[in-house]
């Protein structure tokens, strides 16, 4: 019988391609924006005018402190700029008279400079009322406390009937807007800056657009619908842990994630413009950990190649170094054949050809 032909082997084809890297990191979510309500005047609160746990909007009442001595106070200010406009106006009118007289000599100079200066005082005494006034108006308007962003409030700390008093420690109620959140992500130093000297030297580039997508991934393993942008890194490390935080902004609509919540989020980290991806029955791993593939060169011979992989993409490998597009690596019938040997490659998948009619199987004879 005459030699065997070269085994039978199912190959891929390489191609390159761009993709986006994506890493997942953990964090935890915060308020987009959180205001504590505290009172700007002192006094009883006489109604709380919200339901806990409700939402409010910028410039909604919230309490009503009693006015009744600021009323008082305001319209005091009211009268004393009244009064003060009177005086002014019999001695503008003096000293209007009083400019005419001293042309003719009817009055003296000393006397006209004083009228002159007596109108001042009371023109500034005017002004200091008019500015006395407005903060009394001001303070009355503070007795109604309202809220000063929109979202969702919180438990009342105080009831009707408590003291408050103007700039106390104790807040009267929080609010947390909901409408979107930060999500606060850690990766380690040493990754950010491997990944913008890739960025430095071309091998990543940024999205179009610029913006970094964020996916996030809920505690049951779904992905949320709204997807959020990567915001900023902050500028420094974490001494104790060597990590830096990482902000992302998400759309809220439906008030689904919560301030504290521990998350999951794919990040895009960068674009690869001509990046490897092999199938994953395509690479083994040797003694030591390392990755191979065996791969069918031009003349149809094998050769084992080392690979590098950087991250599973699916049922492929990302794969760094040691493969190249147009390149073909055996995934089915490794085990047939060795590094040097000739081999038939066929596409991977497709059902090995019958052996001739009166031949042998690989390994035996008649």
């Amino acid at each position: 019988m005459g030699p065997m032909g070269p085994a039978e082997v199912g190959v891929v084809t390489l191609s390159a391609k761009p993709y986006t890297l994506t890493t997942e990191l953990t964090g935890r979510i915060t308020a987009f924006q959180v205001s504590e309500v505290r009172p700007q005047v002192g006094g009883i609160i006489k109604k709380r005018l919200f339901e806990e746990g409700s939402t409010v909007q910028a410039g909604q009442a919230l309490y009503q402190i009693d006015p009744a001595t600021y009323k008082a106070a305001a319209a005091e200010a009211e009268a004393k700029l009244k009064s003060a406009q009177a005086q002014a106006v019999a001695t503008r009118a003096k000293a209007e008279r009083y400019r005419e007289l001293v042309r003719v000599r009817g009055v003296s100079q000393q006397d006209y400079d004083d009228v002159v200066a007596l109108l001042g005082q009371q023109e500034a005494a005017i002004a200091s009322a008019k500015a006395a006034l407005e903060t009394a108006r001001i303070n009355l308007g503070y007795t109604e406390v309202n809220a000063p962003i929109s979202g969702r409030i919180g438990r009342s700390r105080f009831t009707e009937g408590a003291l408050v008093t103007a700039g106390q420690a104790d807040m009267l109620t929080n609010i947390t807007d909901l409408s979107k959140v930060y999500v606060d992500l850690t990766q380690s130093a040493e990754e950010i800056s491997a990944l913008r000297r890739q960025i430095a030297n071309g091998q990543l580039s940024m999205p179009e657009g610029g913006k970094l997508r964020v996916t996030l991934l809920m505690p049951d393993g779904s992905e949320y619908a709204e997807a959020g942008t990567l915001d900023f890194y902050e500028v420094t490390v974490d001494q104790t842990t060597g990590m830096v935080t990482l902000r992302a902004t998400f759309p809220n609509p439906r008030q689904e994630l919560l301030p504290g919540m521990f998350v999951r989020a794919r990040v895009e980290q960068g674009v690869m413009a001509d990046a490897i991806l092999a199938p994953q029955v395509g690479i083994q791993r040797v003694a030591g950990g390392a990755a191979i593939a065996m791969v069918v060169g031009a003349d149809n011979k094998v050769q084992m190649r080392p690979v590098e992989t950087r991250q599973a993409v699916g049922d492929q490998w990302l794969v760094t170094k040691g493969l190249a597009a147009n390149e073909r690596i055996i995934t089915e019938g490794v085990l047939k054949t060795a590094p040097g040997a000739e081999v038939k490659p066929v596409p991977a998948g497709q059902k090995p050809t019958a052996p001739a009619a009166g031949a042998a199987p690989q390994g035996q004879a008649h």
